[in-house]
């Protein structure tokens, strides 16, 4: 049976099918449709069609590309894709509709959806998928996908592309998608050939995931629709365990190291997140105390008696006194970031899975392997602090200078007492408008030790580093880029991959503007949480640095809506908090909802008064 394709708007009739939106049964020929039929998508007329192709009677069920892509992906465990579908993805979409383990989240902006899936994977390990179209869909993913890059968070980007590539100017959404995503990528192709597909988006998620990175796959329209010959069905590769430990000889040096120092300090980095219990069993086992860089923030309760807070530009002058006092570093997994300044002209006995990030200071002993790993292989080796025995310039053995007693605590304490002092009193300042201090103050109090809190970039996350008091809740942020608006699309990932557990984004008006638009998206997809929006009227954080800079405060002033009324115009719900004995029973009111809600709390942009 015939294909007659209008000239209009490119409309495909098949005689086979039929047009059921206009009650002609499936079988009716071109020929046989009434003079008063028109083409469903523009509405032109019989003779504005032309016949293409006759099919045949023969028809295969053999799978496309598109389902192949998604069927491997789904094997793989990639479950969760996020974007917006167009007419060069269309393929892709309806084969993630078609496989009941794949699920698809529509998003009101691309950029969000790259936000998400990075922040996926920071909370997860696990990959999540971005799907958008050729040219404004793929370049409206990079800064989400610029901030995966920067934090090594894998995720893996699925775009359409043009059926004819680089025809020259003049092509409808058409870029140059290989050489577009070329900077940010650890894999980058497109796939010409419907036999290379299961090959190529095997490679994209061994690369994701080995390298850990994005990897980003084009394909272009045609290409979608192929069907594949089951020789190339087949999925191909098995993920390598990424466990890396380090040998026995470098882990006997690093005991050696321990032993000699007399005033260790450990410092936890992203890389020892996920390893609370092992860093805690180590700092009792050498009694040193455990600072952690932002992104660590919450890896020991703040209240933790070896825990001395963050180092860096959100902890205290008490931290900073204590890693210049130390005669040995313990990096556990430090990015070695300017905002956290760790000095590098003392002892450093570091530890990362990355060898490229090994070496750091004048006097360092690179350990590389995953921080489980090491700590796993130095407690195995290290006694209990009460079996120390041997002098303290020894190898191989403990100082006997180390008592019972814990000095590390004490150390602590002498720390954490005046910078608690501080922050206590800042809390209790309840003048109008609200003082972040006191934000924070009654966020400590309120958001449950099981929740996940998802932050922005800008005088909000300055106040959530220096002010929140973490309780065991789970925190994600955007760490080396430090993009704003990515606190409400990594709320979104939080609970779509927790749905169980409490999420809070702490955000500014700034950061929230630019990612509002997706509100809706969570009440289309039923992800209730709570939104507080520090509202300064102010890029806050400019202003500050246009102050360290000694320039005069300009352009940092924002026109706001009413972002209580802008929830409720949603269909969620929001309310207005301008006074500060209204603020708790505000939080607790909106957690009670157990529905999207934004809090609008009236803050100031000055930093102190």
């Amino acid at each position: 049976m015939a294909l007659w394709r209008c000239k209009i708007c490119g409309y495909i009739y098949e005689e086979r099918t039929g047009d059921q939106t206009a009650g002609i049964p499936p079988g009716t020929l071109f020929s046989s449709l009434p003079l008063s039929w028109r083409c469903p998508v523009c509405k032109a007329d019989k003779s504005a069609f032309e016949e293409i192709k006759d099919t045949g009677p023969v028809f295969t069920s053999l799978p496309t590309v598109s389902e192949v892509i998604i069927e491997n992906l789904v094997q793989f465990g990639i479950t969760e894709y996020f974007g917006v579908p167009g007419t060069s993805s269309l393929g892709i979409i309806d084969a993630i509709r078609k496989n009941e383990k794949a699920r698809f989240f529509l998003f009101r902006h691309e950029e969000n959806a790259a936000m998400a899936a990075s922040a996926y994977n920071k909370l997860t390990g696990k990959i999540a998928a971005c799907v958008t179209i050729a040219g404004p869909g793929a370049t409206n993913l990079t800064t989400g996908l610029y901030d995966a890059k920067e934090d090594r968070a894998s995720v893996l980007s699925i775009n359409g592309q043009v059926e004819m590539q680089y025809s020259g100017p003049g092509g409808f959404q058409e870029i140059d998608q290989d050489a577009f995503f070329r900077p940010v990528t650890v894999f980058n192709n497109t796939i010409y050939d419907e036999k290379m597909a299961v090959k190529i988006i095997t490679m994209a998620v061994l690369h994701a995931i080995v390298r850990k990175g994005v990897a980003q796959v084009s394909v272009p329209n045609d290409i979608q629709k192929l069907e594949i010959d089951p020789e190339s069905i087949e999925g191909q590769g098995v993920i390598p365990s990424l466990v890396v430990r380090p040998g026995e000889e470098i882990i006997q040096k690093a005991i050696d190291l321990i032993n000699i120092s007399k005033s260790p300090v450990i410092i936890a980095g992203w890389g020892a997140h996920s390893y609370p219990g092992l860093v805690e069993t180590f700092a009792e086992r050498i009694d040193a105390p455990v600072l952690s860089t932002f992104r660590a923030k919450g890896i020991f309760p703040d209240d933790h008696p070896l825990y001395a807070g963050i180092l860096g530009t959100v902890g205290s002058s008490g931290a900073r006194a204590m890693v210049e006092e130390a005669d040995l570093l313990i990096t556990l997994g430090v990015g070695f970031s300017k905002m956290t300044r760790v000095p590098e002209n003392i002892r450093i006995l570091q530890v990362d899975y990355d060898p490229i990030r090994l070496g750091r200071g004048r006097d360092n002993l690179p350990v590389y392997g995953d921080v489980g790993e090491v700590l796993t292989g130095l407690l195995s080796k290290l006694p209990e602090r009460s079996e120390f025995s041997g002098t303290s310039d020894s190898p191989g053995s403990f100082s006997t200078t180390r008592p019972d007693k814990s000095l590390a605590k004490e150390w602590v304490r002498a720390v954490k007492d005046p910078w608690d002092e501080i922050r206590k009193e800042e809390a209790a300042d309840t003048s109008l408008p609200i003082r972040p201090p006191y934000i924070m103050e009654v966020l400590s109090r309120v958001i449950p030790s099981d929740a996940i809190i998802s932050i922005d970039v800008g005088e909000n996350g300055w106040w959530f580093g220096r002010n929140f008091r973490m309780n065991g809740q789970k925190f994600i942020m955007s760490g080396y880029l430090a993009t704003m608006g990515f606190g409400f699309p990594g709320a979104i990932a939080a609970k779509i991959a927790s749905p169980d557990k409490p999420v809070f984004c702490i955000t500014g008006d700034g950061g929230f503007a630019m990612a509002m638009g997706d509100f809706v998206t969570t009440l289309k997809y039923d992800l209730p949480m709570v939104i507080i929006v520090l509202n300064n009227h102010e890029l806050g954080m400019i202003r500050v640095e246009q102050q360290v800079e000694k320039y005069p405060n300009f352009a940092t002033e924002l026109f706001n809506p009413d972002f209580a009324l802008y929830a409720k115009a949603c269909g969620g719900e929001g309310i207005r908090v301008e006074n500060p004995l209204e603020l708790e029973q505000a939080v607790k009111w909106a957690m009670d909802q157990h529905r999207p809600v934004i809090v609008d709390v009236i803050t100031d942009p000055r930093r102190f008064p």
